[in-house]
């Protein structure tokens, strides 16, 4: 999904502010978002008083939803610039489509990564003929200012790479883990992963020093560094660490998310990512008049219309701890 919040609010977010630079346990709670009439997500990033885990800036947990008989995801063609997308499934199916004329179908733990760089927009929706449950998260990758204006590209991949131990699979989504390396396209030093616990597994999953993480559950139960991680809720772990401690008391679904701690500062307001008040809002212009993001064909039904823009240029507001 991706962000229909019509009061959508400015935020600064990145540099080195918010990190911590120790290992720590911050338990996040979701802020609950409704998108359209009837779907509700468990927004984790951003999170006040924690904007960003490395390049990762925007992480939505939705479902388990029963949409038997219900049409499911439908999410018209919107705009996004200056980040990456990514879809991850584990119930239900996603048709993407977006302005460059891509056509995809993503299904439960393939990757789709969309690299909007400079302008790209694209709907998302479930097909006509869908399975009976939607369970998934969306998340937003940040892009460097070196990177944020490179043409936009849409990738899908269904074989990805693997790291196991007893009791546990990891699924590597972006950049590297124990050796692993997910084909998608980076720019920044990342790591996103799903973790397949099963019940009564114990085990510890090697990490970077230099990275800060986060692990959101995404289903049962299970303690990450000791620390009970319900559905929905996400602990923020800091830097320094060398390995995390999983334990699961049922079969569990977690996604860890990390890389290097994001220096820039990067202003960001309903599906845009930029550096400043004024690119924001020429970008919004640009979607309003028509121009720059390119058209979605194929979707049946109207495009977004972006919601009214603050008025006001927001200053950083970063902590140091």
């Amino acid at each position: 999904m991706s962000n229909l919040d019509r009061q959508a609010a400015l935020s600064v977010c990145g540099g080195r502010g918010f990190v911590v630079a120790e290992p720590v346990r911050e338990l996040l709670a979701p802020r609950r978002v409704k998108l359209g009439e009837s779907t509700e997500v468990r927004r984790l990033l951003p999170n006040l008083g924690r904007r960003m885990v490395g390049a990762w800036a925007f992480v939505d947990h939705y479902g388990p939803d029963d949409i038997t008989d219900e049409p499911g995801m439908q999410v018209p063609p919107h705009p996004h610039m200056g980040l990456q997308t990514v879809s991850w499934l584990h119930e239900g199916e996603v048709l993407h489509r977006d302005s460059l004329g891509s056509l995809a179908t993503i299904r439960p733990y393939e990757l789709g990564l969309m690299t909007s760089g400079r302008a790209i927009s694209h709907s998302e929706e479930s097909p006509r003929s869908h399975a009976a449950l939607l369970h998934g998260a969306q998340l937003w990758v940040a892009l460097p200012d070196a990177h944020r204006h490179v043409e936009p590209h849409f990738q899908h991949h269904s074989d990805l790479p693997t790291v196991t131990a007893p009791g546990l699979t990891a699924t590597v989504i972006l950049g590297d883990l124990d050796g692993a390396t997910s084909p998608g396209t980076t720019y920044t030093p990342i790591v996103g992963a799903d973790l397949a616990l099963s019940r009564g597994a114990e085990a510890r999953l090697p990490l970077d020093p230099d990275f800060e993480y986060a692990v959101l559950s995404m289903s049962g139960e299970a303690e990450v560094d000791g620390v009970p991680v319900l559905p929905g809720s996400m602990l923020y772990l800091g830097c320094g660490r060398t390995e995390l401690p999983l334990r699961a008391e049922s079969d569990a679904g977690l996604m860890l998310v990390g890389g290097e701690p994001f220096e820039e500062e990067i202003v960001m307001w309903w599906n845009f990512i930029g550096r400043s008040h004024e690119e924001i809002e020429e970008a919004r212009q640009a979607w309003a008049e028509g121009s720059r993001f390119g058209e979605v064909h194929g979707y049946d039904g109207d495009r977004l219309s972006a919601p009214a823009l603050p008025p006001v240029a927001l200053k950083p507001r970063g902590r140091v701890r």
